[in-house]
């Protein structure tokens, strides 16, 4: 049987405040619980509210639907719900190409970019300290399991990108085409800017190549959502 006190243990880290005092994290459905099960990050708690969930997920503690629902971030709880261990975050070289993104607010387009650099093999993503929490449950849903596979790390962008060995690329909407004579190097840092202001005055001084996505259709058409820009040019990087 749960206690209020686990129940409010979970519904606490809703909040990136508590999230950061226990350092722990929540992640909810089976595929996503079962990916990070299988992989380096450590479990603390794993509730289920189905006896044939109870027989897949060993250790698992059986809830009512009621208990699971009061701690679920879901209107539609979908039976398990799981809580890990946050992952330390270390210093490691970077030796392939790696994606930085300045101020990403939005849940979905981080969640969303992190199962893109789990697709393309990028191992690392680094994130400027105001970009939205990685933990975030919106962004834990969006990634589908992909966060187990990878290294994120939170930085001061500036001091990052001045002190890297590699060039640095940025996505802007005057940049040259992609899809230009010019060739990318074997290893880089790919910028990706904030959704409403682009990148940051700041780091576009950092910038090597301003690169961008040409448009062909209608001159009116609204500039592309950042995950599907991160998406067309992870694209093109491992094309070339």
């Amino acid at each position: 049987m749960v206690t209020k006190n686990q129940i409010k243990l979970v519904v606490s880290l809703k909040q990136k405040k508590y999230r950061s005092q226990h350092k722990l994290f929540v992640v909810e459905g089976e595929k996503v619980v079962d990916e990070l099960l299988r992989s380096r990050v450590k479990p603390f708690k794993i509730y289920v509210d189905a006896s044939e969930s109870l027989e897949k997920f060993n250790k698992a503690e059986l809830v009512s639907s009621k208990d699971l629902k009061q701690m679920s971030s879901l209107a539609h709880p979908n039976g398990v719900l799981g809580i890990f261990h946050m992952v330390e975050e270390k210093d490691t070289v970077d030796s392939d190409w790696v994606v930085a993104l300045d101020a990403i607010r939005d849940p979905g387009n981080l969640g969303t970019i992190i199962r893109l650099c789990d697709w393309f093999g990028i191992t690392k993503l680094v994130c400027s300290k105001d970009t939205v929490d990685c933990y975030n449950p919106k962004v834990l849903q969006a990634t589908m399991g992909s966060i187990a596979r990878v290294q994120i790390a939170y930085k001061d962008l500036e001091a990052y990108l001045t002190n890297t060995d590699f060039p640095v690329y940025g996505a802007y909407m005057d940049g040259e085409s992609m899809y230009g004579s010019y060739s990318l190097k074997d290893k880089g840092v790919l910028v990706m800017g904030n959704e409403a202001n682009g990148i940051s005055n700041a780091i576009s001084r950092l910038i090597t190549k301003r690169i961008s996505i040409p448009q062909y259709g209608s001159p009116t058409a609204e500039s592309l959502n950042v995950a599907t820009a991160t998406a067309i040019l992870l694209s093109e990087i491992r094309r070339g």
